[in-house]
Parts: C-alpha cells; structure tokens; sequence
C-alpha cells in the first residue's frame, strides 16, 4: 500500500522505465474538480467530466497497441468501481490530451465501465468521504489495435489481454468533494 501513498523519487524507477504521467498532476496528487463525474441523477457528481491528460514513454520494444483502465478500489461502498476501460490505442500514440476520452473518441476502442459508458467517467465520491484513489493503468500489449471488439468489461479485457502483455505502468490521482 506504501508504493500507491508514496509519490518518492526512489519509487518512480530509472529514467529509461515504462512510464505513465500526468503533466498537470504528479503521482497521488488531487484531481481539480473540473475532472470529477458530471451526472445530474448523481448528487456527487459534481464536475465537468474532463479526462486528464495522459502521456506514456518507453514503451516495450514489441508493443503494437495499449489499454488503459481508470479504478476506483474503494467506489461502490469498497466494491470497486471501474471508471474508464479503452484499448487498441495504437503503439504510435503516446499521449492523450485533456478531454480527448469524456466521450466516445477516435483514439481509442471503448470498453465499457462500471457505469456502461464507453468512456471516461470522472469521480464521483460521497460527499464527507476521505479523498479515493484512483489508479490509472496504461498496458502494453503485443495486440494488433483491431484484434479486440468494442465494449468489453475490465475483467472481459483483462482476460482478452492473458498471454498479451509486455509491461504496465500506473499513476495514482485523488478525488475527493
């Protein structure tokens, strides 16, 4: 748990490594409410449901495409909560920049999170709640950016992804009201 609290210097690995960055935020930085849901029938959705931008570097020699996932270990009263399921991102594509993914977008396969959207979903934590962490998860696969359908669930693409994957990297952000 310590390397998911710990934003050390000693902990982010050599220069060389997989990495995954948000130029706006370091790791386990807060989230501006800009980020956060934005769903009226939600009372703590409060923001403008605006990705942050995402940049990735050194990726595996092999990799052909990528996946992201965005969750939420503590949503839905500690049952997890899947914000954000994309992949087929293509190994040329090194960023994505703010509010690319807040809707269906060209640059990635839409999975489909714990809400059914095929796209970002900002956070929505109760009100009073501790900040939640949200870990994004940038994987490198060995996948062409076509070989997966459209729509599937995180655990449907982590299961897709089995025998596929060269390497991950993760950045933690946090939310809170």
């Amino acid at each position: 748990m310590l390397a998911l609290l710990c934003s050390c210097a000693s902990m982010q690995g050599p220069a060389n490594a997989f990495r995954l960055t948000a130029p706006e935020h370091s790791d386990n930085a807060m989230l501006a409410q800009k980020h956060a849901g934005n769903n009226k029938a939600n009372p703590n959705c409060v923001g403008q449901n605006i990705s942050p931008t995402l940049q990735w570097a050194n990726a595996p020699e092999k990799t052909r495409s990528f996946a992201i996932v965005m969750d939420d270990p503590v949503g839905r009263a500690g049952m997890g909560a899947s914000h954000w399921v994309a992949y087929g991102i293509p190994a040329t594509v090194t960023a994505l920049a703010e509010g690319e993914v807040s809707s269906p977008s060209k640059s990635v396969v839409g999975g489909k999170n714990t809400g059914g959207t095929a796209f970002y979903a900002g956070p929505c934590p109760p009100r009073g709640d501790a900040a939640h962490h949200y870990v994004f998860t940038l994987i490198a696969t060995e996948l062409e950016p076509d070989a997966l359908k459209p729509g599937l669930t995180r655990s449907e693409l982590l299961e897709s992804l089995k025998g596929h994957t060269l390497r991950a990297a993760s950045l933690v952000l946090r939310y809170a009201h």
